[in-house]
Protein backbone atom coordinates (compact mmCIF):
# COMPACT_ATOMS: atom_id res chain seq x y z
CA UNK A 1 0.00 0.00 0.00
CA UNK A 2 1.20 3.30 -0.72
CA UNK A 3 1.00 6.40 1.97
CA UNK A 4 -1.05 9.28 0.81
CA UNK A 5 0.77 11.43 2.92
CA UNK A 6 3.78 10.99 1.17
CA UNK A 7 2.53 12.81 -1.69
CA UNK A 8 0.90 15.53 0.03
CA UNK A 9 4.54 17.64 -0.70
CA UNK A 10 4.66 16.67 -4.02
CA UNK A 11 0.95 17.94 -4.89
CA UNK A 12 1.56 21.01 -2.36
CA UNK A 13 4.46 21.38 -5.01
CA UNK A 14 1.95 21.08 -7.78
CA UNK A 15 -0.17 22.74 -6.77
CA UNK A 16 2.03 26.08 -6.45
CA UNK A 17 3.70 25.74 -9.83
CA UNK A 18 0.34 25.61 -11.53
CA UNK A 19 -0.38 28.89 -9.35
CA UNK A 20 2.92 30.51 -10.55
CA UNK A 21 2.48 29.77 -14.58
CA UNK A 22 3.89 32.60 -16.57
CA UNK A 23 1.84 35.00 -18.33
CA UNK A 24 3.33 35.37 -22.59
CA UNK A 25 3.00 38.24 -24.63
CA UNK A 26 1.32 38.26 -27.78
CA UNK A 27 4.65 40.85 -28.83
CA UNK A 28 7.14 37.87 -28.15
CA UNK A 29 5.18 35.05 -29.29
CA UNK A 30 3.76 36.16 -32.39
CA UNK A 31 6.49 38.42 -33.55
CA UNK A 32 7.40 36.08 -36.58
CA UNK A 33 3.91 35.09 -37.04
CA UNK A 34 4.47 32.96 -40.41
CA UNK A 35 6.19 30.61 -37.76
CA UNK A 36 3.54 30.15 -35.64
CA UNK A 37 0.29 27.51 -35.82
CA UNK A 38 -2.56 27.37 -33.69
CA UNK A 39 -3.59 23.79 -33.00
CA UNK A 40 -7.36 23.48 -31.67
CA UNK A 41 -8.16 19.90 -30.41
CA UNK A 42 -11.85 18.50 -30.20
CA UNK A 43 -13.62 22.14 -29.50
CA UNK A 44 -16.91 20.77 -31.10
CA UNK A 45 -20.52 20.44 -29.72
CA UNK A 46 -20.50 17.00 -28.25
CA UNK A 47 -17.69 18.02 -25.77
CA UNK A 48 -18.99 21.43 -25.15
CA UNK A 49 -22.58 21.46 -25.94
CA UNK A 50 -24.40 18.08 -26.01
CA UNK A 51 -24.13 14.31 -25.80
CA UNK A 52 -23.16 12.12 -23.24
CA UNK A 53 -18.70 13.53 -22.97
CA UNK A 54 -20.36 17.07 -23.13
CA UNK A 55 -18.66 19.26 -20.33
CA UNK A 56 -19.19 22.60 -18.45
CA UNK A 57 -15.63 22.85 -17.74
CA UNK A 58 -14.95 22.53 -21.58
CA UNK A 59 -17.23 24.87 -22.51
CA UNK A 60 -16.04 27.41 -19.65
CA UNK A 61 -12.23 28.02 -22.35
CA UNK A 62 -14.30 28.82 -25.09
CA UNK A 63 -14.69 32.28 -24.52
CA UNK A 64 -10.81 32.72 -23.81
CA UNK A 65 -9.67 30.27 -26.73
CA UNK A 66 -11.68 32.31 -29.65
CA UNK A 67 -9.89 35.41 -27.37
CA UNK A 68 -6.53 33.56 -28.64
CA UNK A 69 -7.66 33.08 -31.93
CA UNK A 70 -8.59 36.81 -32.69
CA UNK A 71 -5.68 38.08 -31.05
CA UNK A 72 -2.79 35.52 -32.94
CA UNK A 73 -5.16 36.65 -36.11
CA UNK A 74 -4.64 40.16 -35.51
CA UNK A 75 -1.09 39.57 -35.34
CA UNK A 76 -0.51 37.63 -38.79
CA UNK A 77 -0.76 34.05 -37.65
CA UNK A 78 -2.52 32.51 -40.80
CA UNK A 79 -2.14 28.87 -39.56
CA UNK A 80 -5.09 27.08 -37.86
CA UNK A 81 -4.92 23.85 -37.32
CA UNK A 82 -8.66 21.97 -36.82
CA UNK A 83 -8.46 18.43 -34.86
CA UNK A 84 -11.87 16.96 -34.17
CA UNK A 85 -13.10 13.84 -33.22
CA UNK A 86 -14.93 12.08 -36.14
CA UNK A 87 -16.38 8.58 -35.08
CA UNK A 88 -16.79 5.83 -37.31
CA UNK A 89 -20.46 4.39 -35.86
CA UNK A 90 -18.55 1.51 -34.58
CA UNK A 91 -15.09 3.43 -33.64
CA UNK A 92 -13.41 0.91 -31.15
CA UNK A 93 -12.94 3.78 -29.08
CA UNK A 94 -16.53 3.45 -27.98
CA UNK A 95 -15.33 0.35 -25.70
CA UNK A 96 -13.83 3.13 -23.31
CA UNK A 97 -15.97 6.12 -23.91
CA UNK A 98 -19.66 6.60 -24.32
CA UNK A 99 -20.10 6.75 -27.88
CA UNK A 100 -19.81 10.42 -29.17
CA UNK A 101 -19.30 13.21 -31.94
CA UNK A 102 -20.15 10.43 -34.79
CA UNK A 103 -19.00 11.36 -38.31
CA UNK A 104 -21.81 13.77 -39.53
CA UNK A 105 -24.03 14.22 -36.31
CA UNK A 106 -24.23 17.10 -34.64
CA UNK A 107 -21.50 16.52 -31.99
CA UNK A 108 -19.15 16.38 -34.21
CA UNK A 109 -19.47 19.74 -35.79
CA UNK A 110 -16.95 22.59 -34.91
CA UNK A 111 -18.31 24.52 -32.15
CA UNK A 112 -19.81 27.81 -33.89
CA UNK A 113 -17.91 30.33 -32.25
CA UNK A 114 -14.98 29.23 -34.11
CA UNK A 115 -16.64 28.41 -37.07
CA UNK A 116 -18.31 31.99 -37.25
CA UNK A 117 -15.30 34.07 -36.87
CA UNK A 118 -14.11 35.78 -40.20
CA UNK A 119 -11.10 33.93 -41.08
CA UNK A 120 -12.34 30.15 -40.51
CA UNK A 121 -11.84 29.59 -43.90
CA UNK A 122 -8.34 29.56 -43.88
CA UNK A 123 -8.63 26.49 -40.98
CA UNK A 124 -6.79 23.41 -41.89
CA UNK A 125 -9.07 20.27 -40.98
CA UNK A 126 -7.99 16.72 -39.78
CA UNK A 127 -10.48 14.32 -38.82
CA UNK A 128 -9.86 11.89 -36.18
CA UNK A 129 -11.32 8.19 -34.96
CA UNK A 130 -9.06 7.91 -32.07
CA UNK A 131 -7.74 10.28 -29.01
CA UNK A 132 -4.69 10.62 -31.28
CA UNK A 133 -4.65 13.65 -33.50
CA UNK A 134 -1.25 11.98 -35.62
CA UNK A 135 -2.43 8.47 -36.14
CA UNK A 136 -4.59 8.11 -39.25
CA UNK A 137 -4.56 11.91 -39.74
CA UNK A 138 -2.18 13.00 -42.25
CA UNK A 139 -0.63 15.24 -39.54
CA UNK A 140 2.77 14.34 -39.99
CA UNK A 141 2.50 15.14 -43.72
CA UNK A 142 1.69 18.40 -42.82
CA UNK A 143 4.26 19.00 -40.82
CA UNK A 144 6.88 17.84 -43.44
CA UNK A 145 5.28 20.07 -45.92
CA UNK A 146 5.31 23.12 -43.48
CA UNK A 147 8.75 22.60 -41.84
CA UNK A 148 8.92 26.41 -41.47
CA UNK A 149 6.44 26.53 -38.66
CA UNK A 150 8.39 25.94 -35.37
CA UNK A 151 5.93 26.97 -32.88
CA UNK A 152 2.82 25.42 -31.94
CA UNK A 153 -0.03 26.66 -29.64
CA UNK A 154 -2.10 23.79 -28.65
CA UNK A 155 -6.01 24.72 -27.03
CA UNK A 156 -9.04 22.79 -26.39
CA UNK A 157 -9.83 19.58 -25.07
CA UNK A 158 -9.23 17.21 -22.73
CA UNK A 159 -6.19 18.17 -21.38
CA UNK A 160 -5.44 14.40 -19.91
CA UNK A 161 -6.53 12.78 -23.65
CA UNK A 162 -6.42 14.83 -26.12
CA UNK A 163 -4.25 17.70 -25.95
CA UNK A 164 -2.10 15.63 -24.00
CA UNK A 165 -1.47 12.98 -26.85
CA UNK A 166 -1.07 16.11 -29.42
CA UNK A 167 1.73 18.11 -27.50
CA UNK A 168 3.58 15.09 -26.75
CA UNK A 169 3.19 14.52 -30.27
CA UNK A 170 4.42 17.51 -31.16
CA UNK A 171 7.24 17.64 -29.10
CA UNK A 172 8.64 13.64 -29.19
CA UNK A 173 8.86 13.96 -32.97
CA UNK A 174 11.03 17.15 -32.99
CA UNK A 175 12.62 15.48 -30.44
CA UNK A 176 13.66 12.23 -32.62
CA UNK A 177 14.72 14.58 -35.35
CA UNK A 178 16.35 16.76 -33.56
CA UNK A 179 14.18 19.71 -34.52
CA UNK A 180 13.97 22.89 -32.30
CA UNK A 181 10.56 23.31 -31.94
CA UNK A 182 8.26 25.16 -29.49
CA UNK A 183 5.29 23.99 -28.42
CA UNK A 184 3.00 26.00 -25.87
CA UNK A 185 0.21 24.87 -23.72
CA UNK A 186 -1.75 27.59 -22.16
CA UNK A 187 -3.72 26.68 -18.84
CA UNK A 188 -6.64 28.82 -19.25
CA UNK A 189 -6.91 27.49 -22.85
CA UNK A 190 -7.49 23.37 -22.20
CA UNK A 191 -9.73 21.77 -19.71
CA UNK A 192 -10.88 18.54 -19.07
CA UNK A 193 -14.17 16.83 -17.71
CA UNK A 194 -14.48 15.73 -13.80
CA UNK A 195 -16.56 12.58 -12.75
CA UNK A 196 -16.84 12.11 -8.74
CA UNK A 197 -15.99 8.69 -7.22
CA UNK A 198 -19.93 8.67 -6.10
CA UNK A 199 -20.85 9.17 -9.65
CA UNK A 200 -18.25 6.83 -11.34
CA UNK A 201 -19.25 3.85 -8.94
CA UNK A 202 -22.70 4.26 -9.60
CA UNK A 203 -22.67 4.27 -13.22
CA UNK A 204 -20.10 1.41 -13.10
CA UNK A 205 -17.13 3.35 -14.81
CA UNK A 206 -13.65 5.30 -13.81
CA UNK A 207 -13.84 8.10 -11.89
CA UNK A 208 -12.19 11.18 -12.77
CA UNK A 209 -10.27 14.13 -11.02
CA UNK A 210 -10.73 16.97 -13.37
CA UNK A 211 -8.98 19.70 -11.30
CA UNK A 212 -6.01 17.13 -10.15
CA UNK A 213 -6.19 15.58 -13.48
CA UNK A 214 -5.84 18.95 -15.39
CA UNK A 215 -2.69 19.58 -13.49
CA UNK A 216 -1.10 16.51 -13.45
CA UNK A 217 -0.92 16.49 -17.23
CA UNK A 218 0.44 19.90 -17.77
CA UNK A 219 3.03 19.16 -15.15
CA UNK A 220 3.87 16.21 -17.23
CA UNK A 221 3.86 17.91 -20.64
CA UNK A 222 6.19 20.56 -18.54
CA UNK A 223 8.30 17.91 -17.75
CA UNK A 224 8.93 16.72 -21.70
CA UNK A 225 9.78 20.18 -22.61
CA UNK A 226 6.34 21.38 -23.68
CA UNK A 227 6.17 25.17 -22.55
CA UNK A 228 2.78 25.61 -20.16
CA UNK A 229 1.83 28.62 -19.44
CA UNK A 230 -1.17 30.93 -17.77
CA UNK A 231 -2.30 32.46 -20.72
CA UNK A 232 -1.57 34.23 -23.91
CA UNK A 233 -2.22 38.20 -23.53
CA UNK A 234 -2.24 41.36 -25.78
Amino acid sequence: MYDKNSFAPFLEWLEQWHRGLEVVRAEELFAEPARVAIASVDLVVGFCYEGPLSSPRVAAIVPEVTRLFKLAYSKGVRDFLIFQDSHDAGAQEFDSFAPHCVSGSPEAQMISELSDLEFAGDYVTFKKNSISSSIGTGLDEWLKENAGIDTFVVVGDCTDLCVYQLAMHLKVSANAMNLSRRVIVPSSCVATYDLPVELAEKLGTYPHSGDLLHMLFLYHMALNGVNVVSSIVE
